[in-house]
């Protein structure tokens, strides 16, 4: 049986529902006293002006399957352009900035693009190195169109009061292509389907309790989509999305405080910086209902932190998932800081709580190998580190044309369902909850034993001028030498001393009693979307030139 649905349904729902209330506020500058000017759409002006483009378009040929490049930063355009696609049921081919120039222009060729929609710095990079666009048809410029062709998006806002008759697209018709920040490799592009957004905006609607009197502040730009569908205000912040780890945190909390934000959305490395001002300014903000934070793990020490500035009732969600299922497990601050905060000090990983809603997780033995199917001897017994499997609506199915991909990630079961792999490790307690030990690819096998990430590197930042830690494994797979770099808060003054320090602190524990090799890092290698995601492989590269190995 056929199920039809289109996500931009979601945003005519609200718009009828609240039609005055404001879908998107955009800071346009300050005025002559230094306070911050917006600009703002409400759900009717959002509503209609993305009729106006879709019907534009469609007109020049960007219609139902079109797979579009959109580079378009957040703000009114953005939001205007992606609904105007979704209503036409063109394809979005979204590439995260944050993965550097030249791997960009390869998933931007990967997703076999027949349209390009743009600011100016995009066409003049498009210009620049034409041969990764040679599919591309039509060109569509956000902002004034130099010496390249095409249109500008003013030219296809068509003026008409007529509703665009959306397309009647299927639930696993393919509704948005994106490519994220891979840690190593070319990136994959992940196919989300409208019934993936459908499954994905019911989860999160249901599991945080969204009302609608809500607004939000998505300091992470792909987030921003599901304001509008959920009826939520979205406040774009004053930041450069793709350096969370350097955001001002006056014009965070500006924001917050001005519009009365009650949900944000912020990468671990965001919540630190913020966290560590207000902790220090005591600042305190009782508007705030949630903060949800995700990307990469998110440390005790960060969440108490934060902490600091929120009222009583108020809770830091960490949702766990990735590109390709999110959010599917999560676990509040309150039970953080009570119960398990200890634990994950002492190596046992970090809590990542139970399964939300109707999602399924499983353990299964690790291997490096693609699963055919699954069944029950791959199981792992409670207590007992395995790999991460789910299965859920919201979990994509496949990757846009990768067959290799798609033997590694999925796993097809006896139902007609596909599981993904998630790529990272942990084990189950009595309690039903996910400890995260680290990724797969991460782990470190000795002679002896197999390490993991997140329990070692525990034990060292209880080290009080440790800001963070990385295990790494240097030499052959299967006799591999553990290594551990250390990132201070500061500079050390005796390095010597130091590292003998911590030397005597991995003796002292079982999980880390076999270390030998510890060496400081001034500033460790991280991703820069999230600012959060340690390299540990171009770390292991460093220490293997270190030991000669």
């Amino acid at each position: 049986m056929i199920t039809y649905t289109n996500i931009s349904q979601g945003l005519k729902k609200i718009q009828e529902k609240f039609p005055y209330k404001r879908a998107v506020v955009y800071p346009a500058g300050r005025d002559k006293k230094g306070r911050v000017l917006y600009s703002q759409l409400t759900f009717n002006q959002l509503e209609a002006e993305s009729d106006k483009l879709a019907f534009g378009l469609e007109r020049i040929g960007i219609i139902r399957g079109t797979r579009t490049i959109l580079m378009v930063p957040p703000g009114m355009e953005f939001f205007i352009i992606i609904f105007a696609m979704l209503k036409v049921g063109a394809v979005p081919v979204v590439v995260d900035p944050g993965m550097g120039i030249e791997r960009m222009l390869q998933c931007l060729e990967q997703g076999k693009p027949k349209a390009f929609i743009g600011i100016e710095k995009a066409h003049f990079l498009r210009k620049i190195k034409p041969k990764f666009f040679k599919s591309v048809k039509h060109w569509v410029t956000v902002g004034k169109r130099w010496f390249w062709g095409g249109y500008t998006l003013d030219q296809l806002m068509i003026q008409t009061c007529d509703p665009y008759p959306k397309a009647k697209t299927t639930s696993d018709e393919t509704a948005v292509i994106a490519f994220t920040t891979g840690s190593t490799g070319p990136a994959k592009g992940v196919v989300y389907t409208h019934g993936n957004f459908e499954a994905q905006i019911k989860q999160i609607q249901e599991h945080f309790q969204i009302d609608s009197d809500e607004i939000d502040l998505p300091t992470f730009p792909l987030f921003a989509l599901f304001d509008p569908i959920l009826g939520m205000t979205a406040v774009i912040p004053d930041m450069d999305p793709t350096k969370p780890a350097r955001v001002n945190p006056v014009k965070i909390i500006e924001a917050i405080e001005n519009h009365g934000i009650t949900n944000m959305f912020a990468s671990p490395a965001l919540l630190n910086r913020v966290g560590k001002f207000g902790k220090k300014n005591h600042i305190k903000l009782p508007t705030l209902r949630r903060v949800i934070s995700a990307g990469a793990p998110v440390t005790p020490a960060n969440i108490e932190q934060f902490s600091t500035m929120l009222s009583d009732h108020a809770q830091i969600h960490t949702p766990y998932g990735a590109t390709e299922a999110v959010p599917i497990i999560s676990i509040g601050s309150n039970e953080i800081l009570s119960e398990t905060k200890t634990l994950s000090e002492q190596g046992y990983g970090m809590c990542i709580g139970r399964p939300i809603c109707d999602t399924m997780v499983k353990l299964i033995k690790i291997s490096d190998d693609p699963v055919t199917q699954l069944h029950d001897r791959l199981d792992v017994p409670e207590n007992q580190v395995g790999e991460i499997i789910v299965q859920a609506d919201l979990v994509t199915r496949h990757y846009f044309n990768n067959r290799e991909a798609d033997l590694q990630a999925k796993i097809p079961d006896s139902h007609g369902k596909f599981w993904h792999r998630m790529g990272d490790l942990g084990w189950m307690d009595s309690k039903g909850r996910i400890w995260f030990c680290g990724r797969k690819t991460h782990r470190v096998i000795t002679l002896d034993e197999t390490l993991f990430t997140i329990p070692v590197e525990a034990i060292f930042n209880n080290h009080k001028t440790v800001f963070r830690s990385a295990l790494a494994g240097v030499g052959p797979k299967n006799i591999q030498t553990p290594v551990v770099f250390i990132e201070p808060y500061s500079k050390i003054k005796d390095k010597k001393i130091f590292i003998k320090e911590l030397l005597e602190l991995a003796k002292s524990n079982p999980l880390t009693k076999n270390i030998d090799h510890i060496f400081i890092e001034k500033e460790f290698p991280v991703d820069i979307r999230h600012n959060s995601k340690i390299f540990r492989e171009k770390l292991a590269v460093k220490a293997k030139k270190i030991l000669k190995l």
